[in-house]
């Protein structure tokens, strides 16, 4: 039957003297000191062995007091441990602690580099959501790999595993957030870059959702008497602006700047503040837009003046009354509406439509430049008959 012993004593006896001038047990190699405890703030008795280790050397220790539970007899039997090499000497154990810890401390798993991952500035929103992933499907399963331990193996399997009940953005999201705790992990110095690329699965993202003209006209006759006007008057800011729901969301009294015509876009998808035009028809309208909660900064309030952070119900309803296309996204879906109209009137550029949806990569506005390309088709279609009645009539 094995013993359990309280904790000893981290540090060796200085000397054989030091233990030699405590009184001696009636076991050999056992010896004890009482003194008032400093701790304890009492008289306690604390217990000290002699013996030389399986190497042969002589070692001297202290291993605990009355007050932590230790006693002559469990003191003796420690040292016979000590001695037959079943327990190792306190200045081993100490040394071997602190290899393993050295060991762990130098051990990034995916788990540790996260949470470094965290540290290092991302936007809120953005924490929030790869928190979410890396909680719901990764922490379990990857959390306790290293990044050289990974292979494109690893990749492969959980990609194909993922495409089973996920879509195809939805697993890129998660490839790239270890993906990006890699590589916050290289900059940082404390693992090495993947001797690999992480094979990302195609994504279909170019669906560029449109109203017809019909469709635009009768969702705008709608807004007009649609008894929700903060509902109403956010669809409008959309088609006016472009903005995106979250951004939106944030959209405060101060950002607005009616003098100059601007409006201040705090924290957009990409990180740094930017400001767009703000055109009459949507000064108008912020100017006359009701404010249920004069003290709230919010322009578009959530409960109680707070921040608002939804507002799913009430699009859809909007949506679902205008009998709009089941796959039309009532958020995201106007914005892309906003930016069909302007690529297709033919009289702005991509790279205004760019700006003014805030697109960090020009590849993101390049899903409209077909629209571009149709107003360019149109224009030289009218200069073709231009010149054809021209010739016609010499």
């Amino acid at each position: 039957m094995s013993l359990e012993y309280p904790k000893a004593c981290d540090t060796d006896c200085d000397t054989k003297r030091g233990i030699m001038s405590r009184i001696s047990t009636k076991y050999p190699g056992v010896r004890q000191e009482t003194k008032t405890s400093k701790k304890f703030q009492r008289e306690d008795t604390t217990f000290y062995i002699q013996y030389r280790d399986q190497s042969g050397k002589e070692r001297f220790e202290k291993v605990g007091s009355l007050a932590t539970g230790m006693t002559a007899a469990k003191a003796n039997q420690l040292r016979i441990d000590k001695m037959t090499g079943r327990l190792e000497p306190n200045s081993v154990k100490r040394a071997r602690l602190a290899q393993e810890k050295l060991a762990e401390d130098s051990r990034w798993t995916l788990e540790r580099l996260w949470h470094l991952y965290q540290d290092s500035g991302r936007a809120e929103r953005s924490r929030a959501t790869d928190q979410s992933i890396f909680r719901k499907h990764l922490q379990k399963e990857w959390g306790d790999k290293l990044p050289a331990e990974l292979t494109p193996w690893d990749f492969d399997r959980l990609r194909v595993k993922m495409l089973k009940t996920h879509s195809p953005q939805t697993v890129r999201h998660i490839l790239g957030l270890i993906q990006r705790l890699i590589n916050n992990g290289v900059r940082k110095a404390v693992c090495a870059k993947l001797p690999f690329q992480i094979e990302m699965p195609k994504v279909d993202n170019i669906k560029t959702e449109d109203l017809t003209p019909d469709q635009l006209a009768r969702l705008w006759q709608h807004l007009e008497t649609e008894p929700n006007r903060q509902a109403a008057n956010f669809v409008k800011m959309i088609l006016l602006t472009g903005m995106r729901r979250g951004e939106l969301f944030r959209l405060q009294w101060e950002h607005l700047d009616f003098h100059n015509g601007f409006i201040w876009i705090d924290k957009p998808k990409g990180g740094k503040s930017e400001k767009i035009p703000m055109n009459q028809p949507c000064k108008a309208l912020l100017q006359a837009h009701e404010r249920p909660f004069p003290q709230t900064p919010f322009v578009f309030p959530g409960k109680d003046g707070q921040q608002r952070t939804e507002i799913k119900k009430p699009m859809q309803r909007i949506k679902q009354t205008l009998g709009l296309p089941a796959d039309f996204r009532p958020n995201h879906g106007l914005r892309h509406v906003f930016a069909s109209m302007l690529a297709s009137s033919g009289q702005v550029d991509l790279y205004t439509i760019q700006k003014l949806l805030t697109h960090k990569d020009q590849r993101m506005t390049q899903r409209y430049a077909h629209l571009r390309d149709d107003a360019l088709k149109r224009g030289s279609a009218v200069a073709g008959e231009i010149l054809t009645q021209a010739v016609g009539s010499l």
